[in-house]
Order: structure tokens, then sequence, then C-alpha cells
């Protein structure tokens, strides 16, 4: 959506640097690349691109902690991490990924910036939407825990459904085993997809795809259940922060 000329002066004039604290995967990593540069040429015209510090860690290690539970020390390589992208010139931070949003109040107490959160800029969308019921997909960590879903309930009154035990495998396996690792399978979309319309059963007005690897696997063109994006809605919250003027 393109922004009134009067709010993105500041791009034509000087925009502001996004963070990305990425890598966890880098082909989601990716996506927020190309989606953050295309839509400040999309605003801006010509050879505009988007100003970008981005860290990527290397996820063997950020996994290898998420499954033994160490979100403490997760926390701690992230925020350093953060401090880095904000000591190269970043005017706030992305954490691209939903998981580790787990650890969003150390990176936050790290750093001098904004974090721009992926649940909020989700929420916000929702509520624009209409939406007060909506079905999550993510990681095993971000569909069963309370961090990601209580947030939408406690700040902004949407009710959140997930999949059964065996659904939250599925999705939870697909993201590690394949999809992290750049695989896109034909029968994992329709594993999915089987998901989601028993999400739409539990009375689901529309999805979240809560991993920033679900894209590469679905989209709209694959089933009639609205889907909610979050790397694109995401990366879209950096480029109205990085355009809008203060």
């Amino acid at each position: 959506m393109l922004l009134p000329a009067n709010q993105f002066k500041r791009g034509i004039e000087g925009m502001k640097t996004i963070g990305l604290l990425g890598g966890m995967s880098w082909e989601s990593t990716l996506s927020y690349y190309q989606a953050i540069n295309r839509g400040i040429k999309q605003q801006l015209g010509g050879l505009h691109s988007a100003k970008i510090a981005l860290y990527s860690v290397d996820f063997a290690e950020i996994e290898a902690l998420q499954h033994r539970g160490d979100w403490h020390r997760a926390g701690e390589l992230l925020a350093q991490a953060a401090a880095q992208v904000e000591a190269a010139g970043a005017d706030c931070l992305l954490i691209c990924t939903n998981t580790m949003h787990k650890v969003a109040e150390p990176v936050c107490d790290a750093i001098n910036i904004p974090l721009l959160h992926i649940a909020d800029a989700t929420a916000e969308q929702l509520q624009k939407d209409g939406v007060r019921r909506v079905g999550l997909l993510g990681t095993r960590f971000t569909m069963e825990q309370d961090f990601y879903k209580q947030r939408l309930s406690d700040h902004f009154g949407i009710e959140v459904v997930i999949p059964d035990d065996a659904g939250m495998e599925q999705v939870h396996r697909v993201i590690y085993d394949e999809l992290c690792l750049g695989e896109v399978r034909d029968d994992s979309r329709q594993q999915y997809l089987q998901i989601i319309e028993q999400l739409r059963q539990q009375g689901a007005e529309a999805v979240i795809l809560g991993c920033t690897e679900i894209a590469l696997l679905v989209s709209p063109e694959d089933t009639t259940m609205p889907l909610y994006d979050t790397t694109a809605i995401h990366a879209d919250s950096a480029i109205r922060f990085a355009l809008t003027a203060d």
C-alpha cells in the first residue's frame, strides 16, 4: 500500500535505517530483505532501496538452544547481536522470526531503539480487518507457549486457536526438517492445507502464518481461508517506520 506523499517526505530526504536480526533461518531473512527493498522502491521509485543494517546469526546454535529449552542463553546471544545492529546505525530493530520473540524482553533491554514486534504488527492488521478469532501455525514453541498467543489476546482482544497435538507436530517438523533447509514439498503443502481446514472447523476466521518460513510453502492461492503472512506484515511495518516523518 502506498503511503500518502506527506508521510514519506523523510524517505526522500533521508530515510531511517532498518535493523534486521536475521539468520533464523536465512531463507526467511532473504524474504525480509526482498520485501523491504521492493516496498521502498514502490514508495519512492527510481533507484531507491532500503537502508538496512543486518546481523545474521548461525541458526544451528540458536536451534540447539531452542530445543534444549535454554531460552536464557538464546536471549543473551540475540541481545548481543541486537546491540551490534544498533551500533551499526539502525533506527529500529526487527527480529526476523516469530519464535525468537520469546526473548523480546532481553533484546529490548539491550538496545535504545524501538523493537517492531511481529505479533503487534500482525494483530494490528487483524484488528483492522475485523478478525476476532484466528488460527495460529508456527513452531511448537510459538503454538504451545503463551508469549505470542497471550500478547494477541491480552493486548488486542484476539482469540487464538491452534492445531491438535498431531497437527502441531507435523507443522513443527516441516518447518525444521524441510523449510529451514530450503526444501518445499507438495505433500507437506497438502498436509498444511488440511490443518488449516481443521482450524476453520474450530471457528478460525483466518490463519496467522506464525513462522516466517511458512509463506514459502502455502499462499493465499492455495486456500479460501484468509492467510496472514507475518513476514510480509512485519516488513511492511518496517517500511512505514523508515519512511514516516518523526
